[in-house]
């Protein structure tokens, strides 16, 4: 039997916080939740914890102190930070303080996940092999590497064009709109953001167009669909 990965999350914002434990736990994560830096610090003692998802600004105990606390504990367990601070400095404090990776608020559950599963992959820890390569065709995608491979040749995504390609994975063969997606990958259907992920698709258009049996369709102006000829 498969033993689900523990995610310890803390995040004081409550909205924020229940999305985000209810989409994990739906990805097939544990997760615990703590509102404060004090009761973070308490849970990771307490629990398993294979990652931690610390917010920067948080009520007793900051995130930067938590996360040093949290490696006198443990020195190998993942720490991803979450911020509406995207200042240098704090990034660098937040490396310093011992962190994998970096994420600035608004974001969207999906480069979340993402994110996630390359650390996870980075650290040998895996939470489903079936979940790392998705076949599109005649190419492999490496979800957790961001990474698309045609006859031996690996391409390096950027963790958006990841996270589209994998949204356009999911509805294979149907039709994505683009509301959907732009809420999935963005977490906003904002018009301009819509005009950057037109430039994301027509980069994954370019990067598939070796297998004739795929495709990336618009259609009538209201969304695409991943056209997999098996």
């Amino acid at each position: 039997m498969e033993t689900k990965l523990s995610i310890l999350l803390v995040e004081d914002d409550p909205n924020l916080s229940n999305v985000l434990k209810d989409y994990l736990e739906m990805t097939g994560y544990n997760v615990n939740h703590a509102a404060d830096g004090a009761l973070g610090l308490s849970y990771f003692k307490k629990y398993k914890v294979d990652l931690c998802i610390l917010d920067v600004m948080l009520p007793k105990k900051d995130g930067f102190t938590l996360a040093r606390e949290i490696r006198e504990q443990n020195a190998q367990v993942p720490i991803i930070f979450l911020t509406a601070r995207g200042l240098m400095e704090d990034r660098v404090t937040g490396f310093k303080a011992g962190c994998d990776d970096y994420i600035t608020k608004p974001f969207s559950s999906e480069e979340l996940s993402l994110r996630i599963e390359a650390i996870m992959r980075r650290c040998g820890v895996n939470q489903s092999e079936e979940k790392e390569m998705i076949q599109i065709g005649n190419y492999l995608f490496d979800v957790a590497n961001f990474e698309l491979i045609h006859k031996q040749v690996r391409h390096s995504l950027t963790p958006k064009e990841a996270a589209i390609l994998r949204v356009l994975c999911k509805h294979k063969n149907t039709l994505l709109t683009r509301e959907k997606a732009l809420k999935e990958v963005w977490g906003d259907d904002d018009y301009f953001i819509g005009r950057s992920m037109d430039v994301f698709i027509t980069k994954l258009r370019k990067y598939l167009k070796d297998d004739p049996n795929v495709a990336i369709m618009n259609v009538h102006g209201t969304g695409f669909r991943l056209e997999v000829n098996e």
